[in-house]
C-alpha cells in the first residue's frame, strides 16, 4: 500500500492539519506543538516518554511539545490516523479563554486514551482542514479543546527534569540551531566529557546531541516552510548541508517532501 500522508491547510493561525494512511515507521522525534490525534483504522505502536502506546481504532493519541516519540505499525500492516497540531501559545490562548481569564499550564497525562464522547468533537474540529468559515471552525475548536481537560494536567513539572549542565546545552542548541555546533564544543559548554554529555542528553531526553540539533532544525525549516520561504533558502538556514539533505531529513520523520508540507 503507497503512503498516504497529507498536510492540510487549516483556517485558524498556529495549528496544524495532518492526515496518514501508511505502514511507515518513523524513528524518535520531537514537535514544537501539542498533537491530539485519533486512530481511524489499523494498530499504531510507539515509544513515548510517558509510556509504552498501543493504540486500536477509535483510540486518541497525544503529545506534548518537546516529548520524544516514534512510531510502527503493529504487525507491519498499515494503519490511518488524524491529527491536530497545536501551538503552545495557540493552546494556552484557547485554555484562557475556556477558563475565563485563568492562566494555567496544559500538559496530556497519557499517551492513548480512549474517549467515545470525544470522537464527534474532534471530527466537528477536523473537517475544517477542508475549508469553511472561520467563526464556525474557533467555535468546533473551542469545544474541542475544552474536553481535552479531562485528559490533562495543570500540576506542576515535577523538578526532575534535565541538569543544569544539560539545560545549558538545551539552550544553547535552541538560541540558534542552524549554528555549525559541535560535540567537543558542546561537552565544553556543560563541563562535561563527550561521552558524559551523550549519557546525559540519552538519561534526560531519550535522543543523542546530534539528534536533539536535527530535530530543533527541522522544526525551524518547518517555520520557514510556513512563512513561505524558498526550500533552497530554508536549508540554509536552517543549518542543513543543501536541499537534498534537508528533503532526506523531512521524508524521514515526516513521510512527506517539504515541497508537499508546504500545503
Amino acid at each position: 500500500m503507497p503512503d498516504l500522508i497529507a498536510f492540510h491547510a487549516y483556517p485558524l493561525a498556529g495549528i496544524d492539519a495532518m492526515s496518514a494512511a501508511t505502514a511507515r515507521a518513523f524513528p524518535r522525534h520531537t514537535h514544537d506543538q501539542y498533537g491530539i490525534g485519533v486512530v481511524d483504522a489499523g494498530g499504531h505502536a510507539s515509544w513515548s516518554g510517558r509510556g509504552q502506546v498501543e493504540a486500536g481504532p477509535g483510540h486518541f493519541i497525544c503529545v506534548n511539545p518537546g516529548e520524544v516519540h516514534d512510531g510502527r505499525a503493529i504487525g507491519g500492516r498499515a494503519r490511518a490516523w488524524r491529527i491536530l497540531y497545536f501551538e503552545p501559545t495557540v493552546l494556552a490562548g484557547l485554555c484562557t479563554d475556556i477558563l475565563a481569564g485563568t492562566q494555567r499550564s496544559f500538559t496530556f497525562t497519557a499517551p492513548v486514551f480512549a474517549d467515545r464522547s470525544l470522537h464527534r468533537s474532534f471530527d466537528d474540529a477536523f473537517r475544517y482542514c477542508a475549508g469553511g468559515g472561520t467563526l464556525s471552525c474557533e467555535t468546533a475548536v473551542l469545544r474541542l479543546v475544552s474536553r481535552l481537560g479531562v485528559h490533562s494536567s495543570t500540576r506542576l513539572v515535577s523538578d526532575e527534569g534535565p541538569t543544569a549542565c544539560i539545560r545549558r546545552v538545551l539552550g544553547r542548541i535552541d538560541a540558534d540551531p542552524a549554528a555549525p555546533l559541535t560535540l567537543v564544543a558542546l561537552a565544553r559548554e556543560a563541563g562535561l566529557s563527550r561521552y558524559q554529555l551523550i549519557r546525559g542528553f540519552a538519561r534526560a531526553l531519550g535522543l543523542t546531541p546530534h539528534a536533539y540539533i536535527l530535530q530543533r532544525r527541522i522544526s525551524l525549516a518547518q517555520r520557514l516552510i510556513r512563512a513561505g520561504r524558498e526550500l533552497a533558502e530554508v536549508a540554509t538556514e536552517a543549518g542543513f548541508c543543501d536541499q537534498s539533505h534537508l528533503t532526506r531529513c523531512f521524508v524521514r520523520q515526516f513521510g512527506v517532501t517539504p515541497r508537499r508540507y508546504a500545503v
